[in-house]
């Protein structure tokens, strides 16, 4: 009888990628579900902070421990999704909300992406579009370790300018960009078309 130690038993694997893939789905479903629920305690501030912008308001959310504890529950859980994750990077200044808590709470480090003239040390800069012009955003230029795998976090998804930047920041420290998770997605605006969809999760959506 032949043996053969050394050969991967193909069907294992793919029950294995099968069942892995079910167990994300259904990950996504139900904080698709929680995500629908919250959605009711954010405020919708019309014509703010100018005419014919409908603004989010999420400092109810923030107001109630037990809703501020599901979200970031949530943005854990979607985290999870992307597999193996050494740290979580979020912009200034409301990224700052969550992903410290989702870094924590999963036991890595957080790498704080910062306007130009806010951090210390040496740092390495991409610039970002903003609606009158680009500003710059920085991380230090030893924050990520080459081939370290990295989830960006933030709590608004519009266009995904600032996303792009820190992950074109990330890359060329040679880090890995995992995926993007945000509380909100204004999936009108196409940010996740522009970070790649298979890249984006996202609790609560507006169509």
């Amino acid at each position: 009888m032949l043996l053969f130690p050394n050969c991967i038993n193909l069907s294992v694997l793919n029950n294995n990628e099968n069942n892995n893939k079910m167990d994300t789905n259904r990950i996504i479903e139900e904080v698709k579900k929680q995500g629908k629920t919250i959605a009711s305690s954010i405020a919708e501030i019309k014509d703010y902070p100018e005419p014919g912008i409908s603004f989010k308001d999420i400092t109810p959310v923030l107001q109630s421990p037990e809703l501020f504890n599901k979200v970031n529950m949530a943005l854990v859980d979607l985290t999870k999704c992307f597999g193996k994750v050494d740290l979580v990077v979020s912009p200034e200044s409301r990224g700052f909300l969550f992903g410290p808590v989702v870094a924590d709470r999963l036991g890595i480090g957080f790498v704080p992406a910062r306007k130009s003239g806010k951090l210390p040390r040496a740092v390495i800069e991409e610039p970002y579009g903003k609606e009158y012009g680009t500003d710059m955003i920085q991380i230090h230029n030893d924050a990520i370790a080459k081939g370290q795998r990295i989830i960006i976090v933030d709590d608004v998804l519009a266009t995904g300018g600032t996303a792009k930047a820190i992950a074109r920041l990330a890359e060329r420290l040679g880090g890995i960009v995992a995926g993007y998770v945000f509380f909100i997605e204004l999936c009108y605006l196409g940010g996740s078309i522009f970070l790649g969809n298979d890249k984006v999760l996202s609790l609560v959506e507006y169509q």
